[in-house]
């Protein structure tokens, strides 16, 4: 990456953290977020408010934990081992969303009871286990909450999404605290419905299609959206 390329992405990292606190996703100075490199990944520093936060605060770090510039978040240690593990995305970020930490202080995982719960890649979000913050142990945790999943809680905590940019990540975790607002809700008349695995199944093989540009619909099974004709 040239020079004008590491600034864009530090420009953007920025913008993205303040969108964090303005969209409401996340509070003061919580919250963290990191973006793979050539060498190693950028991340946030600690404890810099957002609103004055500027590109050249960003932290370099490799993957053998030295840094420089300013001391990094605290939670770098999931950072590193989240970018280490899955080459399949470059993004990592982390936020106090209420409705999702409302159901991690329950160690709740959100079930299927909605479709858009496979946004996340599996039938679950799960929720990890709770480990005191910045630590190893709350990283490992995370990675096993992470398997085969872009998405899940922190217990006690917050939730963390990925993203193979730092767009897809922020809408991610939007989604996820929408999908967490709505389960709450669902739960004061009860435990909701879920649906079955099959039907998730089916759900998630249609994210992805659209996800790669391709229609939704299954030929032989609905009927197909095509364009018209020129006349």
């Amino acid at each position: 990456m040239t020079k004008a390329d590491i600034l864009s992405l530090r420009r953007e990292m920025v913008d993205i953290c303040r969108r964090m606190n303005s969209n409401g996703i996340n509070q003061g100075t919580a919250g963290n977020i990191s973006v793979r490199t050539e060498t190693g990944f950028l991340v946030t520093p600690s404890s810099l408010p957002y609103e004055t936060m500027q590109p050249e605060d960003l932290v370099e770090m490799d993957f053998d934990g030295t840094y420089a510039g300013l001391r990094p978040s605290s939670e770098w240690r999931f950072h590193r081992d989240i970018l280490r593990e899955r080459t399949d995305i470059n993004v990592v970020l982390h936020c106090h969303s209420v409705y999702a930490t409302t159901l991690a202080c329950h160690h709740k995982t959100i079930p299927s009871f909605h479709y858009m719960t496979g946004i996340a890649g599996g039938t679950t979000i799960r929720c990890a286990e709770y480990a005191t913050f910045g630590t190893q142990a709350l990283s490992d945790n995370a990675l096993v909450a992470l398997k085969d999943r872009t998405a899940c809680l922190l217990g006690q905590h917050g939730q963390i999404s990925l993203g193979k940019t730092l767009e897809g990540a922020l809408w991610l975790a939007i989604e996820i605290e929408t999908l967490s607002r709505m389960y709450v809700q669902a739960l004061t008349l009860g435990e909701p419905p879920v649906l079955p695995d099959d039907e998730m199944e089916r759900v998630i093989a249609q994210m992805r299609r659209m996800s790669y540009g391709q229609a939704p619909d299954d030929e032989g099974v609905n009927d197909l959206a095509r364009p018209r004709e020129a006349v």
